[in-house]
């Protein structure tokens, strides 16, 4: 057998290359003749040599990368599309911390919020399908897509684009002001609104958000002419209330159950068809004889060509977080019960929800701007 060995060395300013062939069976002074004998390569056959080397390398490389690591393998990402102090961000961070558990992975959070969770949505949406970036979206995901092509915009997502994995809450927005306002109740509301058509003013997650639309099915029900305000998420929109920049939000009870209960707030109802758990005592507008009504609810999601045994395993690691004890009982102490369902039915109710967001978003139409 023959072997070629290539040594590059630098000597004084001269790169010299050695080389030497030899019967290594014969030979087995070999390894000492190889330093007897230097000889100059022409430029050509050095290049040729190490050209030689690096496919070598690259071949090596690719052999040793043809068994993927086990997933997951570094940290996980779950993208929030609102800033910290809203419903998803609330979810979303006890159940990263289980799912971490579950993982053995760090799932980090990182908010990503603007244009109603949009810009978050579609950060997720067309993230690399590896896993790695996972997506914790409320109910505005249903109508975003219809309120851009209604108002002539290339929406930021697709519905398409994404696969449900599971949904944790399920919560009827609540319709709160402040406690000293005039308000005592939902008809001094309206009435008030429809005296001063454009003078109350109500804040938001965004344009078609989960803050945005409720109001709009109230202000559609009752005749009424609000004056929306966006911020770029609940926290900052519940910070404006309670600072008097603006007189009204709809938003979901865990945003807010703890400035009611403290008596900075006041809860006028809510727009659920059952009794609120975090609030009791509060009644819903179909009770008062309106016909409105609204469920902001939390649900995580991951690009929709996942493989799908990664799918799996995140849905697996989904549903171990949603039966946490310590997860159930961060979201009871927010306000929020756990609505938990498992990827295929949270699949259906999602479609049924996009197809009656988007009668509503049509309804709405530029107004929703």
């Amino acid at each position: 057998m023959f072997i070629s060995q290539c040594l590059c060395v630098r000597w004084g300013l001269t790169s010299v290359a050695y080389i030497s062939c030899a019967n290594s069976s014969s030979n087995p002074s070999f390894l000492k003749d190889f330093d007897m004998y230097p000889l100059y390569l022409s430029r050509l056959t050095f290049l040729g040599v190490c050209l030689s080397a690096l496919a070598w390398g690259l071949c090596s490389n690719a052999f040793g990368q043809s068994t993927p690591a086990p997933f997951p393998s570094k940290p996980i990402t779950m993208v929030v599309p609102f800033p910290p102090g809203g419903v998803a961000d609330i979810v979303a961070r006890p159940v990263a911390e289980a799912m971490g558990r579950d993982l053995g992975q760090a799932v980090i959070i990182e908010n990503k919020p603007g244009a109603g969770g949009g810009i978050g949505m579609g950060f997720a949406a067309h993230a690399k399908a590896d896993g790695y970036t996972l997506l914790m979206a409320l109910s505005s995901l249903s109508v975003l897509p219809q309120a851009d092509q209604i108002l002539g915009r290339a929406p930021l997502f697709l519905h398409k684009d994404l696969r449900a994995m599971a949904r944790f809450t399920a919560d009827p927005t609540v319709l709160a002001v402040k406690a000293d306002s005039p308000w005592k109740s939902t008809q001094d509301f309206i009435e008030d609104a429809k005296k001063r058509p454009g003078a109350i003013s109500f804040g938001s997650s965004g344009n078609f958000g989960t803050m945005h639309v409720p109001m709009e099915i109230l202000s559609q029900q009752s005749g009424l002419q609000l004056n929306h305000i966006p911020y770029t998420g609940a926290g900052p929109a519940v910070v404006a209330l309670l600072g008097g920049q603006i007189d009204a939000v709809s938003t979901g009870p865990a945003t807010v159950v703890q400035h009611i209960k403290s008596g900075k707030l006041r809860a006028l109802a809510h727009w659920g068809a059952t009794k609120l758990e975090a609030l009791p005592d509060v009644s819903s507008l179909r009770d008062q004889k309106i016909n409105a009504e609204y469920a902001q609810w939390s649900g995580l999601f991951v690009p929709s060509s996942t493989p799908e045994p990664i799918a799996q395993r995140i849905r697996v690691s989904a549903k171990s977080a949603a039966l946490d004890p310590k997860v159930i009982e961060a979201i009871q102490n927010a306000g929020s019960p756990m609505a938990y369902l498992d990827a295929p039915e949270f699949d259906r109710y999602l479609n049924e929800d996009i197809k009656r967001m988007t009668e509503v978003v049509k309804k709405m139409g530029a107004k929703g701007m």
